[in-house]
């Protein structure tokens, strides 16, 4: 039995997330068929994260298991012929018996676009969150940087009960400015549900003088949802790169 390690990328705006649904088209769904084909039997893919409905991937790992002796390069160009145009496989390698996509993870980082202008941009439609307050750089950095270390992120997740392990640490939260273009990259050991997009969303009220940077630790201490910002707009974010 051989164990394939696969990145794909794909535009999430046609999809109901990565993961399988009862009554929703999915990647996940989507995937399988097509790989099913091509390896010629019926598959189920470990994918290493649930993408939220609209959300996209630059990188999206999954692992799957097969007798198959297809090499790398035929299970890439085949599964490709099959696939529609907004999915795209990258890369396909021969895995560990024990790799799995999910469970092997030990780190993710996001990505998180605004098209920063008063006016629209058609060609960023569901690609990137249109925001046209003016933006301010400096002050958005500083807020984004008390995020940076090991906190309980109960403020930030939109399905939080006591039960839950929510402390996870972030190691990086840069922002870049090019021109029109925002771009978010956020670095962690695990995020929680919507956590990525509440942040956005807080810092983009910090912007707005709704709430103040120097806040945002109270904010987190007081693991309460209703304190942080909105949930910003799923269009906006990729998931980007996954570390092993």
């Amino acid at each position: 039995m051989r164990n394939l390690k696969v990145l794909m990328a794909y535009k999430g705006t046609a999809y109901h997330g990565f993961q399988r649904q009862d009554n929703a088209i999915t990647v996940q769904e989507v995937v399988e068929k097509c790989v099913s084909k091509v390896l010629n039997h019926n598959v189920v893919i470990n994918g290493c994260s649930r993408t939220d409905t609209g959300v996209h991937a630059n990188n999206y790992c999954f692992s799957v298991l097969t007798d198959s002796i297809i090499p790398p390069r035929n299970f890439i160009r085949g599964v490709n012929g099959h696939l529609p145009a907004d999915i795209s496989i990258l890369e396909c390698d021969e895995a560990a018996p024990e790799f799995h996509a999910r469970f092997s993870c030990i780190g993710k980082e996001y990505e998180y676009r605004i098209h920063n202008s008063e006016s629209k941009n058609p060609f960023e439609t569901d690609l990137s969150y249109h925001y046209r307050r003016p933006f301010d750089a400096d002050l958005v950095r500083y807020a984004a940087k008390k995020f940076i270390g090991t906190h309980n992120f109960a403020s930030f997740c939109s399905n939080y009960n006591e039960k839950q392990d929510t402390v996870r640490t972030i190691y990086d939260f840069s922002v870049e400015i090019n021109g029109d273009s925002v771009k978010m990259l956020v670095k962690g050991n695990g995020f929680l549900y919507n956590m990525i997009r509440i942040m956005v969303g807080t810092l983009l009220a910090v912007n707005e003088g709704n709430i103040k940077a120097d806040d945002l630790e109270s904010i987190m201490k007081a693991k309460n949802r209703q304190l942080a910002g909105r949930t910003a707009a799923a269009h906006g974010l990729y998931l980007n790169r996954i570390f092993y």
